[in-house]
């Protein structure tokens, strides 16, 4: 298994930004998605995921109007629009091909994650 998150940076609070989890290794179109985050001190939080075949969607209620999680099943991409960014979004941000995370243990193949940033 590969993930390899991207499109993270530094933005301003009220900004946007699209982050990308490239992956291989598995069986991505049958797998239900999730993006998770660890915030500085913190520990991981489950953020959003998207069933397979993209049709059922859900959001921490942090994120709920504000970030819209999808998929492209034939490039094997996973994608999270993040809008009306807040200082709280502060993060790490991860992908990973299960409905849920609780902690680090779920999984053992974590990528290496895309910093996200949000600064005025």
């Amino acid at each position: 298994v590969r993930l390899v998150e991207s499109g993270g940076g530094l933005a301003q609070p009220g900004g946007s930004l699209r982050l990308s989890c490239a992956t291989s290794g598995f069986s991505f179109e049958t797998n239900p998605m999730s993006w998770a985050r660890q915030a500085p001190g913190k520990n991981v939080e489950w953020v959003s995921a998207i069933s397979e075949g993209g049709l059922e969607t859900y959001y921490t209620d942090s994120v709920k109007g504000r970030f819209v999680i999808s998929r492209d099943d034939a490039k094997k991409i996973l994608y999270l629009q993040m809008s009306r960014l807040k200082v709280d979004d502060t993060a790490v941000y991860y992908c990973v091909p299960l409905p849920g995370v609780r902690s680090w243990d779920d999984f053992d193949s974590w990528g290496q994650g895309t910093q996200v940033t949000v600064s005025s």
